[in-house]
Protein backbone atom coordinates (compact mmCIF):
# COMPACT_ATOMS: atom_id res chain seq x y z
CA UNK A 1 0.00 0.00 0.00
CA UNK A 2 1.45 3.51 -0.70
CA UNK A 3 -0.06 4.87 2.48
CA UNK A 4 -1.24 3.41 5.73
CA UNK A 5 -5.34 3.36 6.51
CA UNK A 6 -4.13 5.62 9.33
CA UNK A 7 -2.24 8.29 7.50
CA UNK A 8 -4.91 8.52 5.03
CA UNK A 9 -7.43 9.20 7.67
CA UNK A 10 -5.36 11.61 9.09
CA UNK A 11 -5.29 13.55 5.62
CA UNK A 12 -8.81 13.48 5.80
CA UNK A 13 -9.05 14.78 9.10
CA UNK A 14 -6.92 17.81 8.42
CA UNK A 15 -8.94 18.58 5.15
CA UNK A 16 -12.07 18.50 6.91
CA UNK A 17 -10.71 20.69 9.51
CA UNK A 18 -9.46 23.34 7.44
CA UNK A 19 -12.95 23.37 5.22
CA UNK A 20 -14.39 24.03 8.51
CA UNK A 21 -12.50 26.93 9.34
CA UNK A 22 -12.72 28.19 5.81
CA UNK A 23 -16.31 27.48 5.62
CA UNK A 24 -16.54 29.08 9.13
CA UNK A 25 -14.64 32.71 8.35
CA UNK A 26 -16.82 33.12 5.20
CA UNK A 27 -20.59 33.42 7.49
CA UNK A 28 -19.73 37.23 8.30
CA UNK A 29 -22.13 38.10 5.60
CA UNK A 30 -24.97 36.94 3.37
CA UNK A 31 -28.80 36.46 4.42
CA UNK A 32 -29.45 35.05 7.27
CA UNK A 33 -30.28 31.32 6.18
CA UNK A 34 -27.57 30.99 3.91
CA UNK A 35 -25.57 32.01 6.78
CA UNK A 36 -26.36 29.71 9.11
CA UNK A 37 -26.12 26.80 6.88
CA UNK A 38 -22.91 27.66 6.02
CA UNK A 39 -22.29 27.97 9.45
CA UNK A 40 -24.03 24.60 10.10
CA UNK A 41 -21.72 22.93 7.07
CA UNK A 42 -18.69 24.18 8.86
CA UNK A 43 -19.55 22.76 11.76
CA UNK A 44 -20.46 19.75 10.24
CA UNK A 45 -17.18 19.26 8.55
CA UNK A 46 -15.32 20.02 12.57
CA UNK A 47 -17.43 16.98 13.39
CA UNK A 48 -15.99 14.93 10.38
CA UNK A 49 -12.79 16.04 11.13
CA UNK A 50 -13.03 14.50 14.51
CA UNK A 51 -14.59 11.13 13.28
CA UNK A 52 -11.27 10.74 10.41
CA UNK A 53 -8.94 11.58 13.78
CA UNK A 54 -10.22 8.68 15.67
CA UNK A 55 -9.91 6.57 12.87
CA UNK A 56 -6.15 7.84 12.12
CA UNK A 57 -5.76 7.38 16.48
CA UNK A 58 -7.42 3.83 16.36
CA UNK A 59 -3.93 1.79 17.61
CA UNK A 60 -4.48 4.16 20.73
CA UNK A 61 -8.19 3.49 20.97
CA UNK A 62 -10.34 -0.05 22.22
CA UNK A 63 -11.94 -1.32 18.94
CA UNK A 64 -15.37 -0.20 20.76
CA UNK A 65 -14.50 3.22 21.04
CA UNK A 66 -13.49 3.32 17.24
CA UNK A 67 -16.80 1.71 16.52
CA UNK A 68 -19.02 3.39 18.57
CA UNK A 69 -17.28 7.00 18.44
CA UNK A 70 -16.45 7.12 15.11
CA UNK A 71 -19.92 5.71 13.40
CA UNK A 72 -21.75 8.32 15.85
CA UNK A 73 -19.63 11.10 14.54
CA UNK A 74 -19.48 10.05 10.71
CA UNK A 75 -23.69 9.69 11.03
CA UNK A 76 -23.40 12.89 13.02
CA UNK A 77 -21.80 14.93 10.16
CA UNK A 78 -24.34 13.44 7.65
CA UNK A 79 -27.43 14.79 9.61
CA UNK A 80 -26.24 18.13 10.03
CA UNK A 81 -24.74 18.08 5.96
CA UNK A 82 -28.22 17.14 5.30
CA UNK A 83 -29.98 19.91 7.52
CA UNK A 84 -27.76 22.57 6.02
CA UNK A 85 -27.88 21.62 2.51
CA UNK A 86 -31.84 21.60 2.76
CA UNK A 87 -31.88 24.81 4.39
CA UNK A 88 -29.30 26.38 1.99
CA UNK A 89 -32.21 25.98 -0.76
CA UNK A 90 -34.80 27.06 1.30
CA UNK A 91 -36.42 23.69 1.86
CA UNK A 92 -37.86 22.04 4.75
CA UNK A 93 -35.74 20.77 7.21
CA UNK A 94 -36.47 17.70 8.05
CA UNK A 95 -33.60 17.65 10.97
CA UNK A 96 -36.23 15.22 13.09
CA UNK A 97 -35.94 12.77 9.89
CA UNK A 98 -32.15 13.25 9.61
CA UNK A 99 -31.92 12.60 13.35
CA UNK A 100 -34.17 9.27 13.28
CA UNK A 101 -31.69 7.92 10.52
CA UNK A 102 -28.79 8.49 12.21
CA UNK A 103 -30.03 7.00 15.46
CA UNK A 104 -31.53 3.68 13.92
CA UNK A 105 -27.83 3.95 11.75
CA UNK A 106 -25.80 3.87 15.08
CA UNK A 107 -28.05 1.34 17.08
CA UNK A 108 -28.04 -0.80 14.23
CA UNK A 109 -23.93 -0.73 13.80
CA UNK A 110 -23.48 -0.97 17.35
CA UNK A 111 -25.49 -3.67 17.77
CA UNK A 112 -23.80 -5.64 14.71
CA UNK A 113 -20.47 -4.33 16.29
CA UNK A 114 -20.51 -5.37 19.39
CA UNK A 115 -23.98 -7.76 20.33
CA UNK A 116 -23.82 -9.57 17.22
CA UNK A 117 -20.98 -8.36 15.37
CA UNK A 118 -20.64 -9.40 11.90
CA UNK A 119 -18.84 -6.49 9.34
CA UNK A 120 -20.44 -6.64 6.43
CA UNK A 121 -24.14 -6.44 8.04
CA UNK A 122 -22.70 -3.38 9.98
CA UNK A 123 -21.58 -1.98 7.28
CA UNK A 124 -24.26 -2.61 5.06
CA UNK A 125 -26.35 -1.39 7.82
CA UNK A 126 -24.20 2.19 8.26
CA UNK A 127 -24.82 2.54 4.43
CA UNK A 128 -28.30 2.34 4.51
CA UNK A 129 -28.34 5.18 6.89
CA UNK A 130 -25.64 6.94 4.47
CA UNK A 131 -28.12 6.49 1.71
CA UNK A 132 -31.05 7.57 3.42
CA UNK A 133 -28.97 10.81 4.22
CA UNK A 134 -27.86 11.08 0.72
CA UNK A 135 -31.36 10.72 -0.90
CA UNK A 136 -32.81 13.54 1.77
CA UNK A 137 -30.33 15.70 -0.15
CA UNK A 138 -31.19 14.53 -3.69
CA UNK A 139 -34.86 15.21 -2.65
CA UNK A 140 -34.09 18.70 -1.92
CA UNK A 141 -31.63 19.27 -4.88
CA UNK A 142 -34.02 17.81 -7.45
CA UNK A 143 -37.55 19.11 -6.26
CA UNK A 144 -38.77 21.81 -9.18
CA UNK A 145 -38.67 25.56 -8.50
CA UNK A 146 -36.80 28.75 -9.62
CA UNK A 147 -34.10 27.80 -8.83
CA UNK A 148 -33.91 24.24 -10.00
CA UNK A 149 -31.38 23.53 -13.25
CA UNK A 150 -28.49 25.53 -11.72
CA UNK A 151 -24.39 24.31 -12.17
CA UNK A 152 -24.06 24.40 -8.32
CA UNK A 153 -27.16 22.22 -7.92
CA UNK A 154 -26.64 19.88 -10.50
CA UNK A 155 -22.78 19.95 -9.80
CA UNK A 156 -24.35 18.72 -6.10
CA UNK A 157 -26.14 15.88 -7.92
CA UNK A 158 -23.57 14.21 -9.55
CA UNK A 159 -21.41 14.49 -6.08
CA UNK A 160 -24.25 12.98 -4.24
CA UNK A 161 -24.52 9.97 -6.78
CA UNK A 162 -20.78 9.49 -6.38
CA UNK A 163 -20.97 8.70 -3.11
CA UNK A 164 -24.18 6.45 -3.19
CA UNK A 165 -22.17 4.10 -5.91
CA UNK A 166 -18.99 4.53 -3.47
CA UNK A 167 -21.41 2.80 -1.23
CA UNK A 168 -22.49 0.55 -3.23
CA UNK A 169 -19.33 0.15 -4.93
CA UNK A 170 -17.81 -1.24 -1.16
CA UNK A 171 -20.74 -3.35 -0.15
CA UNK A 172 -20.66 -5.49 -3.38
CA UNK A 173 -16.48 -6.04 -2.50
CA UNK A 174 -17.23 -7.29 1.09
CA UNK A 175 -20.29 -9.52 -0.16
CA UNK A 176 -19.28 -10.94 -3.54
CA UNK A 177 -14.72 -11.25 -3.07
CA UNK A 178 -13.77 -13.51 -1.49
CA UNK A 179 -11.36 -12.64 0.83
CA UNK A 180 -13.25 -9.56 2.23
CA UNK A 181 -11.69 -7.32 5.07
CA UNK A 182 -12.61 -7.84 8.20
CA UNK A 183 -12.46 -4.46 9.57
CA UNK A 184 -12.09 -0.61 8.26
CA UNK A 185 -8.86 -0.82 9.66
CA UNK A 186 -7.55 -4.31 8.29
CA UNK A 187 -4.67 -3.58 5.61
CA UNK A 188 -6.32 -4.10 1.78
CA UNK A 189 -7.29 -2.42 -1.17
CA UNK A 190 -10.92 -2.16 -0.85
CA UNK A 191 -10.20 -0.24 2.70
CA UNK A 192 -7.74 1.31 1.15
CA UNK A 193 -9.65 3.16 -1.90
CA UNK A 194 -12.47 3.40 0.42
CA UNK A 195 -10.95 5.79 2.70
CA UNK A 196 -9.37 7.43 0.14
CA UNK A 197 -12.17 8.01 -2.05
CA UNK A 198 -14.45 9.09 1.30
CA UNK A 199 -11.47 11.76 2.02
CA UNK A 200 -11.99 13.61 -1.06
CA UNK A 201 -15.69 13.83 -0.55
CA UNK A 202 -15.54 16.70 2.15
CA UNK A 203 -13.59 18.48 -0.32
CA UNK A 204 -15.80 18.46 -3.50
CA UNK A 205 -18.95 18.69 -1.52
CA UNK A 206 -17.94 21.54 0.38
CA UNK A 207 -16.89 23.33 -3.25
CA UNK A 208 -20.51 22.30 -4.44
CA UNK A 209 -22.37 23.49 -1.21
CA UNK A 210 -20.32 27.29 -1.78
CA UNK A 211 -20.42 27.21 -5.30
CA UNK A 212 -24.34 26.85 -3.74
CA UNK A 213 -24.02 29.59 -1.67
CA UNK A 214 -23.10 31.75 -3.66
CA UNK A 215 -25.68 31.51 -6.32
CA UNK A 216 -28.09 31.65 -3.11
CA UNK A 217 -26.16 35.19 -2.25
CA UNK A 218 -26.44 36.81 -5.38
CA UNK A 219 -30.14 35.82 -5.53
CA UNK A 220 -30.94 37.11 -2.30
CA UNK A 221 -29.58 40.54 -3.54
CA UNK A 222 -31.06 40.75 -6.69
CA UNK A 223 -34.12 40.55 -4.67
CA UNK A 224 -32.97 43.02 -2.43
CA UNK A 225 -32.68 45.36 -4.73
CA UNK A 226 -35.66 45.20 -5.84
CA UNK A 227 -37.65 45.28 -2.26
CA UNK A 228 -39.18 48.69 -1.13
CA UNK A 229 -37.39 48.10 2.58
CA UNK A 230 -40.42 49.30 4.52
CA UNK A 231 -43.34 47.84 2.89
CA UNK A 232 -41.91 44.89 1.65
CA UNK A 233 -43.62 45.37 -1.94
CA UNK A 234 -41.76 45.72 -5.24
CA UNK A 235 -39.96 49.05 -5.65
CA UNK A 236 -39.60 51.14 -8.47
CA UNK A 237 -37.03 49.41 -10.26
CA UNK A 238 -38.84 46.18 -9.56
CA UNK A 239 -42.30 47.59 -10.36
CA UNK A 240 -40.68 49.22 -14.31
CA UNK A 241 -39.46 45.39 -15.05
CA UNK A 242 -42.82 44.07 -13.80
CA UNK A 243 -44.66 46.47 -16.13
CA UNK A 244 -42.95 45.66 -19.08
CA UNK A 245 -42.77 42.51 -18.66
CA UNK A 246 -46.78 42.41 -18.30
CA UNK A 247 -47.41 44.50 -20.92
CA UNK A 248 -45.35 42.38 -23.40
CA UNK A 249 -47.40 39.18 -22.63
CA UNK A 250 -50.61 41.55 -22.80
CA UNK A 251 -49.34 42.67 -26.26
CA UNK A 252 -48.81 38.84 -27.39
CA UNK A 253 -51.61 37.41 -26.35
CA UNK A 254 -53.57 40.33 -27.31
CA UNK A 255 -55.27 41.43 -23.77
CA UNK A 256 -55.68 44.44 -21.68
CA UNK A 257 -54.07 45.94 -18.77
CA UNK A 258 -55.03 48.13 -16.34
CA UNK A 259 -52.62 50.37 -14.15
CA UNK A 260 -53.83 52.00 -10.67
CA UNK A 261 -51.47 54.95 -9.53
CA UNK A 262 -52.16 55.74 -5.81
CA UNK A 263 -51.70 58.18 -3.61
CA UNK A 264 -52.38 58.65 0.08
CA UNK A 265 -54.21 61.66 0.53
CA UNK A 266 -52.69 64.81 3.32
CA UNK A 267 -49.64 62.46 4.49
CA UNK A 268 -47.38 65.21 5.26
CA UNK A 269 -49.99 66.24 7.66
CA UNK A 270 -49.52 62.95 9.36
CA UNK A 271 -45.01 62.74 9.15
CA UNK A 272 -46.07 65.98 10.58
CA UNK A 273 -48.11 65.25 13.71
CA UNK A 274 -46.58 61.88 14.07
CA UNK A 275 -43.16 62.10 12.47
CA UNK A 276 -41.72 59.42 10.58
CA UNK A 277 -42.16 56.45 12.43
CA UNK A 278 -46.17 57.41 12.44
CA UNK A 279 -46.15 58.34 9.13
CA UNK A 280 -44.39 54.59 8.63
CA UNK A 281 -46.72 52.86 10.28
CA UNK A 282 -49.64 54.41 7.88
CA UNK A 283 -47.76 53.54 5.06
CA UNK A 284 -47.26 49.59 5.84
CA UNK A 285 -51.25 49.81 7.02
CA UNK A 286 -52.22 51.66 3.17
CA UNK A 287 -50.13 48.07 1.76
CA UNK A 288 -52.35 46.14 3.90
CA UNK A 289 -55.99 47.56 2.59
CA UNK A 290 -54.65 47.64 -1.13
CA UNK A 291 -53.45 44.14 -0.69
CA UNK A 292 -56.43 42.72 0.91
CA UNK A 293 -58.19 44.19 -2.09
CA UNK A 294 -55.91 42.53 -5.01
CA UNK A 295 -56.56 39.34 -6.73
CA UNK A 296 -53.89 36.43 -7.57
CA UNK A 297 -51.04 38.16 -10.32
CA UNK A 298 -51.92 41.77 -9.24
CA UNK A 299 -48.68 43.22 -8.63
CA UNK A 300 -48.22 46.27 -6.18
CA UNK A 301 -45.07 48.46 -5.54
CA UNK A 302 -43.99 51.89 -3.97
CA UNK A 303 -42.59 54.05 -6.12
CA UNK A 304 -41.91 56.59 -3.99
CA UNK A 305 -43.04 58.60 -0.76
CA UNK A 306 -46.51 57.98 -0.15
CA UNK A 307 -47.06 56.73 -4.33
CA UNK A 308 -47.99 53.14 -5.15
CA UNK A 309 -48.76 51.48 -8.22
CA UNK A 310 -50.88 48.46 -9.17
CA UNK A 311 -50.94 46.60 -11.75
CA UNK A 312 -53.56 44.25 -13.05
CA UNK A 313 -53.42 41.97 -16.18
CA UNK A 314 -56.36 40.67 -17.79
CA UNK A 315 -58.34 44.34 -16.69
CA UNK A 316 -59.31 46.73 -18.95
CA UNK A 317 -60.14 50.09 -17.95
CA UNK A 318 -63.59 49.46 -16.60
CA UNK A 319 -62.39 46.79 -14.74
CA UNK A 320 -59.49 48.51 -13.37
CA UNK A 321 -61.89 51.53 -12.39
CA UNK A 322 -63.81 48.98 -10.39
CA UNK A 323 -60.69 47.81 -8.84
CA UNK A 324 -60.06 51.30 -7.75
CA UNK A 325 -62.89 52.22 -5.97
CA UNK A 326 -62.63 49.10 -4.01
CA UNK A 327 -59.24 50.07 -2.83
CA UNK A 328 -60.52 53.70 -2.26
CA UNK A 329 -63.26 52.65 -0.35
CA UNK A 330 -61.36 49.87 1.84
CA UNK A 331 -58.83 52.62 2.45
CA UNK A 332 -61.49 55.25 4.14
CA UNK A 333 -63.68 52.39 6.17
CA UNK A 334 -60.20 51.47 7.60
CA UNK A 335 -59.84 53.12 10.81
CA UNK A 336 -55.82 53.43 11.70
CA UNK A 337 -54.06 53.51 15.51
CA UNK A 338 -51.30 55.67 15.18
CA UNK A 339 -50.07 56.60 18.80
CA UNK A 340 -53.13 55.87 20.63
CA UNK A 341 -55.04 58.33 18.47
CA UNK A 342 -57.03 57.08 15.51
CA UNK A 343 -56.74 58.56 12.09
CA UNK A 344 -59.32 57.93 8.72
CA UNK A 345 -56.68 57.91 5.40
CA UNK A 346 -57.81 58.59 1.86
CA UNK A 347 -56.35 57.43 -0.89
CA UNK A 348 -56.32 59.31 -4.58
CA UNK A 349 -56.47 57.06 -7.56
CA UNK A 350 -55.78 57.09 -11.18
CA UNK A 351 -56.28 54.75 -13.37
CA UNK A 352 -55.07 54.06 -17.21
CA UNK A 353 -55.64 50.97 -18.96
CA UNK A 354 -53.20 49.40 -21.43
CA UNK A 355 -55.30 48.67 -25.12
CA UNK A 356 -54.20 45.18 -26.52
CA UNK A 357 -51.19 45.85 -29.03
CA UNK A 358 -49.77 49.05 -26.81
CA UNK A 359 -46.03 48.62 -25.62
CA UNK A 360 -45.15 51.77 -24.10
CA UNK A 361 -44.64 51.20 -20.32
CA UNK A 362 -43.27 54.80 -19.65
CA UNK A 363 -46.73 56.14 -21.60
CA UNK A 364 -48.79 54.19 -19.57
CA UNK A 365 -47.65 55.06 -16.52
CA UNK A 366 -47.61 58.81 -17.31
CA UNK A 367 -51.60 58.17 -18.24
CA UNK A 368 -51.91 57.07 -14.79
CA UNK A 369 -49.79 59.71 -12.85
CA UNK A 370 -52.08 62.29 -15.10
CA UNK A 371 -55.45 61.27 -13.56
CA UNK A 372 -54.01 60.89 -10.60
CA UNK A 373 -53.23 64.61 -10.48
CA UNK A 374 -56.39 65.44 -11.58
CA UNK A 375 -58.09 63.32 -8.86
CA UNK A 376 -55.70 65.56 -6.52
CA UNK A 377 -56.80 68.61 -7.89
CA UNK A 378 -60.61 67.69 -8.24
CA UNK A 379 -60.86 67.73 -4.58
CA UNK A 380 -58.46 63.67 -3.30
CA UNK A 381 -60.46 60.89 -1.86
CA UNK A 382 -61.60 59.52 -5.75
CA UNK A 383 -60.68 57.83 -8.35
CA UNK A 384 -60.35 59.52 -12.21
CA UNK A 385 -59.87 57.54 -15.41
CA UNK A 386 -57.03 59.01 -17.45
CA UNK A 387 -57.31 61.38 -20.64
CA UNK A 388 -55.09 62.15 -23.32
CA UNK A 389 -56.11 65.38 -22.25
CA UNK A 390 -55.03 64.57 -18.74
CA UNK A 391 -51.70 63.97 -19.55
CA UNK A 392 -50.84 67.23 -21.18
CA UNK A 393 -52.11 69.19 -18.71
CA UNK A 394 -50.13 67.35 -16.40
CA UNK A 395 -46.76 67.60 -18.06
CA UNK A 396 -47.55 71.78 -18.02
CA UNK A 397 -47.80 71.60 -14.77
Amino acid sequence: MPMHIETLSLISAVQSLVLAVLLWAGTHGGPGAARTSLKLRAAALAVESAAWTMLAAQAWLHPAQLLLGGNALNLLAQGMSVVALRMLLGEPLRWRTALAIGVVGWLGVAWFGVVDPDYRVRVLWGSAAIMADIALRMQALLRGGPRQGTRARMALVVMCSAAALLLVWRNGQLWFDLNPPADIIQPDTVNYLYVLLSGMQPLFLSIGFLLLYNETLQRELHLLARVDTLTGVKNRLALTESATRMLSQAQRAGRSMGVLMIDADHFKRINDRFGHGGGDKVLLALVDSIRATLRAGNVIGRIGGEEFVVLAPDTNLEQALVLAERIRATVETTPLLVDGHLLQLTVSIGVAGAEPGESDVGALLQRADAALYAAKHAGRNRVMASDPVLVGRRLLA
